[in-house]
């Protein structure tokens, strides 16, 4: 900010000492000195609080992009699954015009048939809703006595 060598610092200890005097000097030039001290601390504090600012508004504005990201992505899911879910009604009334309706058992709802196909994604299952086998060694550890 300032350039100050060494003969403009002198020209000023110069001018204090035959201002202030050789007893009075060494007392101004100690209150100067916190008087300093206290304006970088409170400089060097406001810029901390400005640069968490500054990363604290940017890492919001990544979570903000972020989120529309995973929002488009589940409308999308979405869209798809209500897609397939009316392909499959359009699908049971055509085979259920050609067939006894009284064979098939009702349809589920496609809020019910949404929340399940949802479910799978989430847990990445392909709609494979068999039982997997239970490893054995896993369930004799269960009930084995301690």
């Amino acid at each position: 900010m300032f350039d100050m060598g060494f003969l403009e610092l002198m020209l000023i200890g110069v001018v204090g000492l035959l201002v202030l005097g050789p007893e009075r000097l060494p007392k101004a030039a100690r209150t100067l000195g916190l008087w300093i001290g206290k304006i970088k601390r409170t400089v060097s504090g406001m810029q901390r609080e400005i640069s968490a600012q500054l990363e604290a508004e940017e890492l919001r504005q990544k979570l903000n992009d972020q989120q529309k990201k995973l929002d488009e992505g589940v409308q999308q899911v979405k869209r798809g699954v209500e897609s397939i879910a009316e392909e499959d009604s359009d699908k049971r009334s055509s085979s259920s015009a050609d067939d006894d309706p009284g064979e098939k058992p009702p349809a589920a709802p496609p809020e019910k048939r949404l929340d399940d196909a949802l479910a799978r994604a989430r847990t990445g299952s392909e709609g494979d809703d068999r039982q997997r086998p239970t490893d054995a060694s896993t369930a004799d550890k269960d009930s084995a006595p301690r």
